[in-house]
């Protein structure tokens, strides 16, 4: 019994691959709308400044950008691990190799 568990768990990271994949984006299209409804709250514009932008200062730049930063971490984390969690229900095996995660 014990080797077919190993087995499954040697697979299954190899199958959650696409699934991976799938979260990986729909989180970043979902922390894309969440950043530009965010930066509306706080600055009541529509576009977040570009480290480009030569109208804007250091600050509006840094505050952008560590605020979109911060949200993308959320909202992949969050999606991660409701993938992983999901997984983990339906087969009984957490969809990573090791106990370290994706990094």
């Amino acid at each position: 019994m014990a080797k077919k568990n190993k087995k499954k768990k040697l697979k299954l990271p190899l199958a959650y691959k696409p699934l991976g994949f799938v979260l990986g984006w729909s989180s970043g299209a979902l922390a894309g709308i969440a950043f530009r409804k965010t930066w509306k709250v706080i600055r009541h514009e529509d576009d977040a400044p570009d480290a480009l932008d030569r109208d804007r200062t250091w600050g509006e730049i840094l505050l952008a950008a560590a605020v979109q930063g911060a949200i993308f971490a959320v909202v992949r984390s969050a999606v991660d691990r409701t993938g992983a969690k999901a997984i983990e229900r339906s087969t009984g095996v957490w969809p990573t190799a090791d106990e370290g995660g994706r990094d």
